[in-house]
């Protein structure tokens, strides 16, 4: 979880998977849970840094209407 700083506290190491690319002088990204939702740095750091904040707010359950990829089990 973020501390008042904004940034990562020491609640434990969670992951997550993210799909990123450079484009130009930009990098750009999104979570792979979340597909839909967009963002860019100009470093790759700044573009992590930017994706965190990006989960934290998607996961935080104040926004409604999101779409999310998920596995589905097949019998």
């Amino acid at each position: 979880m973020f501390n008042a700083n904004g940034q990562l506290g020491d609640v434990g190491v969670r992951t997550t998977k993210i799909v990123y690319w450079q484009e130009d002088e930009w990098w750009l990204g999104y979570l792979e849970e979340f597909p839909d939702y967009w963002t860019q740095g100009k470093t790759l750091d700044d573009l992590e840094e930017h994706l965190r904040y990006l989960h934290a707010d998607l996961t935080s359950g104040e926004l409604s209407g999101m779409r999310r990829v998920a596995d589905l089990t097949l019998a």
